[in-house]
Protein backbone atom coordinates (compact mmCIF):
# COMPACT_ATOMS: atom_id res chain seq x y z
CA UNK A 1 0.00 0.00 0.00
CA UNK A 2 1.49 3.82 -0.58
CA UNK A 3 1.53 6.00 1.71
CA UNK A 4 -1.25 8.88 1.80
CA UNK A 5 0.01 12.54 0.28
CA UNK A 6 -0.15 14.86 3.42
CA UNK A 7 -1.90 18.16 3.03
CA UNK A 8 1.44 19.62 3.16
CA UNK A 9 3.18 17.57 0.33
CA UNK A 10 0.29 18.40 -1.36
CA UNK A 11 0.31 22.14 -1.25
CA UNK A 12 4.25 21.57 -2.20
CA UNK A 13 2.98 19.90 -5.34
CA UNK A 14 0.69 22.82 -6.40
CA UNK A 15 3.47 25.39 -5.89
CA UNK A 16 5.72 23.24 -7.85
CA UNK A 17 3.02 22.64 -10.86
CA UNK A 18 3.05 26.68 -10.59
CA UNK A 19 6.44 27.21 -10.88
CA UNK A 20 6.98 24.83 -13.46
CA UNK A 21 4.50 26.75 -15.62
CA UNK A 22 5.95 29.95 -14.11
CA UNK A 23 9.09 29.11 -15.70
CA UNK A 24 8.01 28.64 -18.91
CA UNK A 25 7.49 31.95 -19.15
CA UNK A 26 11.08 32.64 -18.39
CA UNK A 27 10.05 33.92 -14.86
CA UNK A 28 12.48 32.52 -11.73
CA UNK A 29 11.06 29.28 -11.42
CA UNK A 30 14.22 27.63 -10.20
CA UNK A 31 14.18 28.47 -6.17
CA UNK A 32 11.10 26.24 -6.11
CA UNK A 33 12.62 23.41 -8.20
CA UNK A 34 16.00 23.07 -6.87
CA UNK A 35 14.98 23.05 -3.43
CA UNK A 36 12.89 20.75 -2.03
CA UNK A 37 11.43 21.18 1.95
CA UNK A 38 11.72 19.45 4.84
CA UNK A 39 8.84 16.90 3.99
CA UNK A 40 9.26 13.39 3.87
CA UNK A 41 11.46 14.10 0.65
CA UNK A 42 10.46 9.91 0.08
CA UNK A 43 6.81 10.84 -1.46
CA UNK A 44 8.77 12.83 -4.68
CA UNK A 45 10.61 9.60 -5.53
CA UNK A 46 7.44 7.48 -6.07
CA UNK A 47 6.78 6.73 -9.07
CA UNK A 48 2.82 7.36 -9.26
CA UNK A 49 0.58 8.02 -12.17
CA UNK A 50 -0.61 12.13 -12.10
CA UNK A 51 -2.61 14.71 -13.57
CA UNK A 52 -2.42 18.37 -13.38
CA UNK A 53 -5.51 20.48 -14.46
CA UNK A 54 -6.47 23.85 -15.01
CA UNK A 55 -9.30 25.44 -13.97
CA UNK A 56 -10.22 29.42 -15.62
CA UNK A 57 -13.04 30.76 -13.92
CA UNK A 58 -14.38 27.35 -13.08
CA UNK A 59 -14.23 25.81 -16.62
CA UNK A 60 -11.69 23.59 -17.45
CA UNK A 61 -8.70 24.98 -19.03
CA UNK A 62 -6.20 22.07 -19.35
CA UNK A 63 -5.43 18.67 -18.33
CA UNK A 64 -2.85 16.75 -19.10
CA UNK A 65 -1.59 13.33 -17.38
CA UNK A 66 -0.12 10.04 -16.79
CA UNK A 67 -2.13 7.24 -15.67
CA UNK A 68 0.36 4.36 -15.02
CA UNK A 69 3.31 4.89 -12.95
CA UNK A 70 6.42 5.80 -14.97
CA UNK A 71 7.55 8.45 -13.82
CA UNK A 72 8.28 10.12 -10.19
CA UNK A 73 6.01 12.43 -8.44
CA UNK A 74 8.35 15.19 -8.98
CA UNK A 75 8.86 14.73 -12.61
CA UNK A 76 5.39 14.14 -13.13
CA UNK A 77 3.73 16.79 -11.66
CA UNK A 78 6.48 19.38 -13.53
CA UNK A 79 6.29 17.92 -16.88
CA UNK A 80 2.46 17.46 -16.58
CA UNK A 81 1.54 21.05 -15.47
CA UNK A 82 3.72 22.04 -18.34
CA UNK A 83 1.88 20.01 -21.32
CA UNK A 84 -1.80 21.17 -19.22
CA UNK A 85 -0.73 24.81 -19.61
CA UNK A 86 1.02 24.49 -23.33
CA UNK A 87 0.42 21.48 -25.12
CA UNK A 88 -3.68 20.34 -24.59
CA UNK A 89 -4.48 20.43 -27.66
CA UNK A 90 -8.33 21.53 -26.59
CA UNK A 91 -6.99 24.37 -25.61
CA UNK A 92 -4.73 27.33 -26.39
CA UNK A 93 -1.68 27.90 -25.34
CA UNK A 94 -1.98 29.69 -21.86
CA UNK A 95 -0.72 33.21 -21.65
CA UNK A 96 1.19 34.83 -18.65
CA UNK A 97 -1.79 37.24 -18.58
CA UNK A 98 -4.18 34.59 -17.89
CA UNK A 99 -1.52 32.53 -15.05
CA UNK A 100 -2.95 34.51 -12.16
CA UNK A 101 -6.75 33.65 -13.04
CA UNK A 102 -5.93 30.30 -12.73
CA UNK A 103 -6.23 27.67 -10.10
CA UNK A 104 -4.56 24.54 -10.12
CA UNK A 105 -5.44 20.42 -9.02
CA UNK A 106 -2.53 17.71 -9.03
CA UNK A 107 -4.15 14.66 -8.66
CA UNK A 108 -2.21 11.78 -7.17
CA UNK A 109 -3.13 8.53 -8.50
CA UNK A 110 -3.48 4.56 -7.30
CA UNK A 111 -2.49 1.87 -9.81
CA UNK A 112 -5.76 0.98 -11.23
CA UNK A 113 -6.70 -2.22 -11.22
CA UNK A 114 -8.71 -4.25 -14.10
CA UNK A 115 -12.65 -4.26 -13.18
CA UNK A 116 -13.84 -7.88 -14.18
CA UNK A 117 -17.75 -7.77 -15.43
CA UNK A 118 -19.73 -9.84 -17.31
CA UNK A 119 -22.72 -7.05 -18.62
CA UNK A 120 -23.64 -3.48 -18.90
CA UNK A 121 -25.54 -3.97 -15.48
CA UNK A 122 -22.40 -5.53 -13.38
CA UNK A 123 -20.32 -3.05 -14.68
CA UNK A 124 -22.70 -0.03 -13.55
CA UNK A 125 -22.90 -2.31 -10.22
CA UNK A 126 -19.12 -2.12 -10.16
CA UNK A 127 -17.71 1.46 -10.56
CA UNK A 128 -18.24 3.87 -7.68
CA UNK A 129 -19.34 7.09 -8.34
CA UNK A 130 -17.06 10.15 -7.13
CA UNK A 131 -14.73 7.50 -5.84
CA UNK A 132 -13.83 5.47 -9.09
CA UNK A 133 -11.75 6.99 -12.16
CA UNK A 134 -12.24 4.74 -14.78
CA UNK A 135 -10.04 3.74 -17.94
CA UNK A 136 -11.66 2.16 -21.03
CA UNK A 137 -10.23 0.53 -23.39
CA UNK A 138 -10.97 -1.62 -26.92
CA UNK A 139 -8.88 -1.65 -29.84
CA UNK A 140 -6.62 1.35 -30.05
CA UNK A 141 -8.99 3.56 -28.44
CA UNK A 142 -8.93 4.36 -24.77
CA UNK A 143 -9.72 6.90 -22.22
CA UNK A 144 -10.16 8.50 -18.67
CA UNK A 145 -11.72 9.83 -16.50
CA UNK A 146 -10.44 11.10 -13.04
CA UNK A 147 -12.93 10.94 -9.95
CA UNK A 148 -13.85 14.07 -10.06
CA UNK A 149 -15.98 14.04 -13.32
CA UNK A 150 -18.31 12.60 -11.75
CA UNK A 151 -19.20 16.05 -10.23
CA UNK A 152 -20.15 16.74 -14.03
CA UNK A 153 -21.45 13.52 -14.84
CA UNK A 154 -23.67 12.29 -11.74
CA UNK A 155 -25.32 9.68 -13.70
CA UNK A 156 -22.81 6.25 -14.53
CA UNK A 157 -24.52 5.75 -17.76
CA UNK A 158 -24.01 9.19 -18.72
CA UNK A 159 -20.51 8.71 -17.02
CA UNK A 160 -19.54 5.79 -19.54
CA UNK A 161 -21.31 7.35 -22.55
CA UNK A 162 -19.32 10.61 -22.60
CA UNK A 163 -16.44 8.22 -21.57
CA UNK A 164 -17.05 5.67 -24.69
CA UNK A 165 -17.03 9.00 -26.74
CA UNK A 166 -13.84 10.73 -25.38
CA UNK A 167 -12.47 7.27 -26.37
CA UNK A 168 -13.89 7.89 -30.12
CA UNK A 169 -16.35 4.66 -29.88
CA UNK A 170 -19.60 4.74 -30.34
CA UNK A 171 -21.56 6.45 -27.15
CA UNK A 172 -23.39 3.01 -25.83
CA UNK A 173 -19.68 0.41 -26.41
CA UNK A 174 -19.88 0.23 -23.07
CA UNK A 175 -23.35 -1.69 -23.13
CA UNK A 176 -21.53 -4.07 -25.27
CA UNK A 177 -19.69 -5.95 -22.43
CA UNK A 178 -16.20 -6.40 -24.28
CA UNK A 179 -14.47 -3.02 -23.37
CA UNK A 180 -11.44 -3.30 -20.60
CA UNK A 181 -12.66 -1.24 -17.73
CA UNK A 182 -10.20 -0.13 -15.04
CA UNK A 183 -10.24 1.55 -11.84
CA UNK A 184 -8.38 3.84 -9.82
CA UNK A 185 -8.45 6.31 -6.97
CA UNK A 186 -7.11 9.42 -6.41
CA UNK A 187 -5.84 12.09 -3.98
CA UNK A 188 -6.37 15.80 -5.27
CA UNK A 189 -4.76 19.27 -4.29
CA UNK A 190 -6.58 22.07 -6.03
CA UNK A 191 -5.36 25.95 -4.92
CA UNK A 192 -7.82 28.24 -2.32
Amino acid sequence: MVKKISEDEGRFLLKLARKSILQEFGNNGNELLSTIPELSRDFLNQNRGVFVSLHQRGELRGCIGIIEPLKSLYEGTIDNAKHAAFHDTRFRPLSLEELDDIKIEVSVLSSPEQLEYKEAKDLISKIRPDIDGVIIKKNNHSATFLPQVWKQLENPESFLRQLCMKAGLPPDEWKMGDLIVSTYQVQFFEED
